[in-house]
């Protein structure tokens, strides 16, 4: 079998081709870069209109697949912005009506926790998500998946973003602000806000340009706020494991490809003999395939749908959709 997955929640056009086993057939792949600030959505909507067709065609290229042997198209439903989403889910609904396959809506969230559960083989890890929009913990339970944690205010990628533009970069900032962090030597101080399994990261971000008004060097800011803002996602990750006797640990989201992060939440894991499984960065960041996989296993539990019933939910919670195909694994507590 084999789908064909639309990803398109925020900067990122993609479209991914799995088969049944998880393989990952292709990825073809374009990011809206703005010349200046932050992501303008309707701006990222037009590029993501215009990159697709040719996304599509280098994507069934890379896997050597024909339109008749695709099997399902599987598109983010959400959450997202509202006309990044519409972009992609035109494109999926045309491929369905044209290529005349089911049609199969995806959670954003939940795609990236199962793509790297398929990678990872493990059964039943915890997820700490940490993305441009989206920061949770995340873990199985009782028929879906259950958001143990979050945060109050931003997401940790949009505080990174926002922290370097702030500071005269541009977008993205997180890998920036990486490379920055590394030649840091002093740890300044910044708020520590963690609100039981919760963070917030508004209070840092003003404290870190009040830090920079004051003259802090910029490699010592980059460095402080890594520590800082991942040392409080390793904290609530930690008591997530704790609570829910989990023994394991899977990164997700374009903020796990930063080194100092996962270096974090790896001798936070091991410490308590558990593992920890981070995906190869084309898997972290949001892509096409983890749309198709899931999609494959919506699918398997009938989970398609008509045209008229696939409206996009921008706001959709990781928590409010079922995960069906978990059935047959881990019940979860």
């Amino acid at each position: 079998m084999v789908v064909v997955g639309i990803e398109s929640t925020a900067h990122t056009a993609s479209v991914g081709v799995v088969d049944e086993s998880a393989r990952v057939l292709a990825v073809a792949s374009d990011m809206y870069r703005p010349p200046r600030g932050g992501i303008h959505p309707r701006e990222a909507a037009n590029h993501h209109v215009e990159l697709f067709p040719g996304l599509v065609t280098r994507a069934l290229e890379e896997a050597h697949a024909r339109p008749t042997e695709v099997d399902a198209v599987a598109f983010a439903q959400g959450p997202g912005l509202g006309p990044c989403l519409r972009a992609g889910a035109t494109v999926a609904r045309t491929l369905a009506l044209v290529w005349d396959r089911p049609l199969v809506p995806v959670n954003h969230c939940v795609a990236h926790l199962e793509i790297a559960r398929a990678m990872s083989g493990l059964d039943d890890p915890l997820l700490l998500y940490t993305s441009g929009g989206n920061t949770q913990v995340i873990a199985y339970g009782s028929g879906r998946y259950r958001v143990l944690g979050e945060t109050l205010d931003i997401g940790i990628g949009n505080f990174l973003d926002k922290l370097w533009i702030e500071l005269g970069g541009t977008f993205p900032g997180g890998p920036a602000l990486e490379a920055e962090a590394k030649l840091g030597q002093e740890l300044l101080a910044l708020p520590y806000s963690v609100h039981g399994m919760d963070v917030a990261f508004s209070g840092m971000l003003t404290a870190a340009l009040a830090q920079s008004a004051r003259g802090a060097a910029r490699t010592d800011l980059a460095y402080s706020v890594e520590t800082t803002a991942y040392a409080m996602l390793t904290e609530v990750t930690e008591r997530a494991l704790a609570h829910r006797r989990k023994e394991a640990v899977v990164l997700g989201g374009g903020v796990a490809c930063n080194e100092r992060l996962r270096g974090m939440v790896r001798a936070m894991a091991e410490g308590r003999g558990a593992a920890m499984f981070a995906p190869e960065r084309r898997m972290c960041v949001d892509n096409g395939a983890m749309i198709a996989w899931t999609g494959y296993l919506a699918l398997g539990e009938g989970l398609s749908v008509p045209i008229e019933a696939s409206g996009i939910e921008p706001r959709q919670r990781t928590d409010r959709v079922g995960a069906p195909w978990r059935r047959a694994g881990t019940a979860g507590a």
